[in-house]
């Protein structure tokens, strides 16, 4: 493998892992204690991939719900989230493979999330990625969640490379864009099951050839 890509690094929530519905289930399971929760649609069009404290915020501003609520709703969300991976958190082979073999082939390996810390960390663990990942980043770790750039940012300084040595895996229009904005090779991706060795390699070999992507 040419070293054009000497980092890959991936977004956590459907990407790695197919957690999506768990976080939105979480927070309105968290909300319908006080009347009130996301829709998916909403989820899926505005909310998905910001930060719990962003979307309570956007709820405050959209529709009225009591700041005064926001700290006890996301300690009680998180709650329900680490109650979630704990039971549904579990190992996939393809994604193990994927990252032994990029492993292998000298590139290095991060992860940027818009989850919190403890969350981040629990699922690598759960999923038997954590011994492959240089190192991971939550949105504890910077000042500005995606859709900015500033994880990306921090992840590219810390790898010791250019963005341009960079490819990045998202699946939503906020990660996608702060992805961009930072620089770096992004690939799209639509479920968890579309990262695999064999994407991500081909991803790679069309970057290192110098096609437009």
């Amino acid at each position: 493998m040419l070293q054009k890509i000497k980092a890959v690094i991936f977004d956590l929530d459907g990407v790695l892992i197919d957690a999506k519905d768990w976080h939105f289930e979480a927070l309105n399971r968290a909300l319908l204690l006080f009347g009130t929760q996301i829709s998916r649609y909403d989820h899926l069009i505005t909310y998905d991939g910001l930060p719990t404290r962003r979307k309570l915020e956007m709820l405050s501003i959209e529709s009225g719900f009591p700041t005064g609520l926001h700290e006890f709703i996301n300690e009680l969300k998180q709650h329900y989230t680490m109650e979630m991976i704990y039971s549904k958190c579990h190992p996939r082979f393809n994604h193990k493979y994927a990252l032994s073999r990029l492993k292998t082939n000298c590139i290095k390996l991060a992860v940027c999330s818009n989850a919190v810390k403890d969350t981040v960390e629990m699922m690598l663990k759960k999923s038997g990625l954590i011994q492959y990942v240089d190192f991971y980043l939550s949105n504890e770790d910077v000042k500005f969640a995606k859709p900015d750039p500033e994880i990306y940012n921090c992840a590219i300084k810390k790898l010791g490379i250019k963005p341009e040595e960079c490819l990045i895996l998202e699946d939503n229009r906020n990660g996608i864009m702060a992805a961009k904005h930072a620089g770096a090779h992004v690939m799209q991706i639509s479920t968890v099951d579309d990262v695999n060795f064999e994407n991500i390699y081909e991803q790679i070999n069309i970057i290192n050839k110098g096609i437009s992507l």
